[in-house]
């Protein structure tokens, strides 16, 4: 059995970091089954729930008033100096001090807002994250990492209030079945159709139970009335209830305090010069050090940008592969298997876009639900993609086709021609983390399984990614949500072989505009990241 006991560690590397955590247990619901776990996952889940505290924030009056409540206008971030007033160089780190205020201007006395930050130089095309710290007294910390020589901008953007974290951490108490689907059942010229969830309200309509019996993922849908459970067709998704106050939509406010940038006060750029003694080499090196592990920064950013490419400061250097022969080349004799949401179906899309020979079979899926194959017979290269099973908010999906990541990967045989693309975060964020944390923990059983027998299979994760928010999709896709599944998603996998594609600084870093389905030039580079791996060169 896998599993950590250090994801404790106040080590984030893209998030926001607390010095303290709330001491409220984590929500539990009447309404949710889960199957029992073994003492060494039980005790794995009780840590990554204590590890996914958020502060506490101060009580909301009824009804809500944005008076005292975050407002990024009255909020300002302030670069701190150099120490020693010196010239910033190339291996130093920037910190600024950022300061919220309410709508009357009044300073936060509380934390818990969501913040994020980047450095970046737009002529360039360079970009890195930058390292939240919440000091949970209306100030937080970012710290950056000085990577490029010339100008470096700083941004600071408000996610949410901490007072709408308040109510999104309610709706995930209350509400866990907000998002709910269908399913049809037939049975000759009968046909009826219930709801389906992982949490059903009991009534006095019994359930039909379809927990998978491999994995354990629960699955229920209400019984139909005249038909048997063994006469399920498909899987749809239902829609969405919104069961929200009037007044808390005010803390949703595209413009206002969602997603909204703070000012600087004074200015928000600085300028870097190169030091021949302390190049980016010797700055990663130091980032690998024990003092540079235990401070404030942690071990720095996973990469950054420049030039528009994407490069990593810890592992695989990335190259670029522009030209399909590059590619090609790379991908000859492998097969790559994609599994997961609509973020790693564009893999499969940009596969089949950059390259003109392979083609895709026509297995007469649904655009958006698969399963798909492509394949370059001349260069033996397939490309396959299948959906993760559910919650998945998929059109119709046949039952045949609805299939867990964890049975799938059980029946790949594995060897060093075979690539396993993951990525499995989105279509969770409205229900209890303890259905996407007992989820991860199938998957890593099974990704375990297929290195035992296949050690050189190589294994990639896709962390979540920020996305363009309105009030439905922060009710039922929010930022906050999507990082209480990275931070689960990054334990879980931990110490294993396997390599991290981290989605979230990729388009956190990046000039273009946060969206769920990252564009273009975004997935380009971490295609590049996948081929990378695939296809370490040595550097010259």
């Amino acid at each position: 059995m896998v599993y950590n006991m250090d994801i404790l560690e106040k080590k984030v590397n893209n998030t926001n970091i607390f010095m303290r955590v709330s001491t409220t247990p984590y929500m539990h619901h009447d309404f949710c089954n889960f199957q029992p776990l073994s003492p060494e996952e039980a005790l794995e889940e009780h840590l990554l729930l204590d590890s996914l505290a958020w502060p506490d924030t101060p009580s909301l009056p009824d009804p809500i008033s944005l008076e005292q409540t975050s407002d990024p206008a009255h909020s300002t971030f302030t670069i701190l100096p150099r120490r020693g007033g010196r010239e910033w160089h190339v291996g130093d780190q920037l910190e600024v001090m950022i300061n919220v205020s309410d709508f009357q201007g009044r300073p936060k006395k509380s934390g818990g807002d969501v913040i994020v930050a980047r450095l970046h130089n737009a002529t360039l095309g360079a970009g890195v994250a930058g390292q939240v710290v919440d000091h949970l007294n209306g100030s937080y910390s970012a710290v950056f990492s000085l990577l490029w020589e010339g100008s470096a901008k700083v941004e600071v953007m408000l996610i949410h209030p901490s007072e709408a974290v308040t109510v999104l951490r309610r709706l995930s108490i209350e509400q866990p079945d907000r998002i709910y689907f269908k399913s049809l059942f037939r049975s000759g010229s009968v046909s009826e159709t219930t709801t389906c969830n992982v949490c059903l309200k009991p009534t006095q309509q019994p359930l039909c139970n379809y927990t998978d019996l491999h994995t354990g993922n629960p699955w229920f849908c209400y019984k139909p009335e005249k038909l048997s459970c063994d006469t399920r067709i498909n899987h749809n998704y239902g829609g969405f209830k919104q069961n929200i106050k009037t007044s808390e939509t005010k803390l949703f406010q595209s413009d206002v305090n969602m997603k909204v940038y703070i000012q600087p006060s004074g200015s928000a750029s600085v300028t870097v010069c190169f030091q021949n003694c302390f190049t980016i080499l010797s700055f990663i090196f130091l980032l690998d050090q024990p003092e540079m592990k235990n401070n404030n920064v942690n071990s720095g950013p996973a990469g950054y940008y420049y030039q528009g490419g994407w490069r990593a400061l810890r592992g695989t250097t990335v190259h670029q592969f522009n030209t399909v022969s590059d590619i090609n080349q790379c991908l000859k004799g492998k097969m790559v298997h994609l599994y997961g949401d609509s973020t790693i179906r564009q893999f499969f899309e940009h596969f089949t876009t950059a390259l003109p020979d392979l083609k895709e079979f026509n297995l007469h899926s649904l655009r958006q639900v698969g399963p798909f194959m492509a394949l370059d017979y001349a260069n033996n290269i397939l490309v396959t993609y299948r959906c993760h099973g559910p919650p998945i908010r998929f059109g119709s999906v046949p039952i045949s086709e609805l299939r867990y990541i964890a049975n799938e990967l059980d029946s790949v045989i594995g060897g060093s021609n075979t690539v396993v693309v993951l990525g499995i975060w989105s279509h969770f964020s409205t229900f209890p983390i303890e259905v996407y944390i007992r989820r991860l923990q199938s998957i890593r059983k099974a990704v375990v399984r297929l290195l035992d027998r296949a050690p050189d299979t190589l294994v990639i994760i896709r962390t979540a990614n920020l996305k363009a928010l309105t009030l439905y999709e922060t009710l039922t896709n929010s930022d906050w949500f999507s990082l209480q599944c990275d931070k689960v998603l990054r334990a879980i996998f931990k110490g294993l072989n396997v390599h991290l594609l981290d989605a979230w600084e990729m388009g956190l870093a990046h000039h273009l505009p946060h969206s769920l389905h990252p564009q273009p030039p975004i997935i380009k580079n971490m295609i590049d990241v996948i081929l990378s791996h695939i296809c370490p060169q040595r550097d010259s």
